[in-house]
């Protein structure tokens, strides 16, 4: 027979295991939340930008009847455009000082071969892109003669040939001022004459203008291109300079990170411009039926191509060389990709490219300054497809044929097009003309993929900045030798600094913990 002590005590014990029992269970749904919250706050500005597109697309379909003022639209986009005023407000000094900053923490043979492998990749996976969409286009046939639409409104004229585009793309390389390249870049003009092509009975009939003379202007816009290339001469001539440059280069990187800082800060209010973007451009859709019944087909050959091109070649190309998984890389990229998808504009969401590049794939950050920018500029894989999809869709909806000397045109020239397309929103449909001169298809009829584009150009600059991101991962893995001995050949006293800043803090945490301990 126990005790009356050891009944109490088995009581006693088996009260608190229940007290216990019962704490857990009232604290389970605290611990949830608290988790929740963690998980959530880690990628804080990716869920709010999901939530800003899907906000303003709800908004945009369900005002659509209610809101046709142009001015009432006009001030629903505003904080829209706030939000890409602030961001091309920060790209010139983003640009400029990343390319500083990343070249000239490596050597020129370094950086020879890095940029070497970036633009064979870039170059590469741009013709597996035009190819890929010319393929698509020729499986899909979206484009039905009998739906034909032509509509010149609105549609740029093209004018010289396709070597003018070429050398123009070349002249901005290599300004001749480079202050007038942060705001202003060389563009052929053309001046004509007018030949008489028809004569009968002592009247003209018909004339046609002949291009006698050509000179180069400037037009608004920033030449990044020439930038570029001033950027990345200056920081190679900067590390040959050895310990002079020492303190010209901790400055460059002192500010870059400043300006990183400023941009990551104006970034939290990218969700709300982003909502107030897609909500006006769903306004501004003149009519939804003719839109979808129209150029439905087309713009699913476009998502089509786009998500193959992202999801199987670019992520194949990705996991055959670092053997690592593309999917888990492409969802530490969802801020960017979100961001890219919210502003059209690839060099608008360099900013956090570079983080999550950083942060949360883990690229070395003397990789993304120097790949990043450049394939911000010159890599436009999404460009490259959906211009060669929109030549053979509007030739197929014209039944114009075309042979197989004019599908390779088309393949080179939306390649070349897409290297010199501005990374703004909407510039695939500028360089377009380009593609549509070459083969001999109306330009006018360009106009006809307006009222879609607003839509398309967010894929596909998602589709760009992916590409840029696989890029500079490839990069990192194909030049882990050269980034080695780098960091193995560092100045002894860059590592005496480094060890007495580890000690410094040290000592710090045994003075808090001291401080600490003598408080308790």
């Amino acid at each position: 027979m126990p005790s009356n002590k050891q009944e109490y005590e088995v009581a006693g014990k088996g009260d608190v295991e229940n007290q216990r029992d019962d704490m857990e269970d009232q604290s389970c749904p605290k611990r949830c939340l608290r988790k929740t919250w963690k998980f959530v706050k880690k990628d804080m500005l990716l869920y709010l930008t999901i939530l800003a597109v899907i906000i303003g697309m709800v908004l945009g379909f369900a005002t659509r009847g209610a809101i046709s003022d142009p001015f009432t639209v006009y001030i629903i986009k505003f904080p829209g455009d706030m939000l890409l005023r602030v961001l091309k407000m920060l790209i010139l000094p983003l640009i400029t000082l990343s390319l500083v900053s990343g070249v000239s923490s490596l050597d020129s043979s370094a950086s020879g071969k890095m940029g070497s492998r970036a633009l064979i990749y870039y170059f590469g996976t741009t013709v597996l892109a035009s190819i890929l969409g010319i393929v698509t286009v020729f499986v899909v046939h979206p484009g039905d003669p009998t739906a034909k639409r032509a509509s010149g409104e609105g549609a740029p004229k093209f004018e010289g040939t396709t070597l003018d585009a070429l050398f123009d793309l070349i002249r901005n390389m290599f300004p001749e001022n480079i202050v007038q390249a942060c705001f202003q870049q060389g563009k052929t003009k053309f001046h004509y004459k007018n030949v008489t092509v028809n004569y009968e009975n002592g009247t003209f009939k018909e004339f046609e203008q002949v291009i006698i003379k050509r000179t180069t202007v400037y037009s608004q816009g920033m030449n990044v291109l020439g930038l570029i290339m001033f950027c990345i001469a200056f920081a190679i001539m900067l590390t040959k300079m050895g310990k002079r440059s020492k303190g010209l280069i901790v400055t460059i990187n002192l500010v870059n990170d400043i300006i990183m800082k400023l941009v990551l800060f104006f970034m939290w209010y990218s969700p709300v411009g982003i909502m107030f973007l897609i909500w006006a451009n769903v306004l501004l859709i003149d009519d939804m039926e003719v839109m979808a019944r129209t150029l439905g087909l087309y713009m699913l050959t476009v998502l089509i191509g786009l998500f193959i091109h992202a999801l199987i070649t670019l992520s194949g190309i990705y996991f055959v060389i670092t053997r690592k998984n593309p999917y888990k890389f492409i969802m530490n990229l969802g801020t960017a990709l979100m961001t890219a998808f919210g502003t059209a504009s690839s060099t608008a969401t360099l900013p956090l490219t570079f983080k999550c590049m950083e942060e949360n794939n883990g690229i070395d950050p003397r990789v993304t300054h120097f790949v990043l920018p450049i394939g911000a500029t010159v890599n436009m894989d999404g460009t490259a497809l959906y211009e060669a999809v929109a030549a053979i869709f509007i030739a197929q909806m014209l039944d114009y044929p075309l042979g197989a000397g004019q599908v390779i045109t088309i393949c080179i020239t939306a390649i070349a097009a897409s290297v010199g397309a501005a990374s703004i929103p909407s510039a695939g449909l500028v360089t377009m003309l380009l593609v549509f001169s070459a083969v001999g298809l109306p330009t006018d009829q360009i106009s006809m993929l307006y009222t879609v584009d607003w839509f398309l150009d967010r894929f596909r600059t998602a589709t760009n900045v992916l590409g840029d991101s696989y890029g500079a991962a490839i990069v990192q893995h194909l030049c882990q030798d050269e980034l080695s001995k780098l960091d193995a050949a560092k100045p002894p006293e860059d590592a005496d600094a480094e060890s007495d800043s580890g000690a410094g803090g040290d000592e710090d945490g045994v003075v808090v913990k001291m401080e600490e301990d003598t408080k308790c």
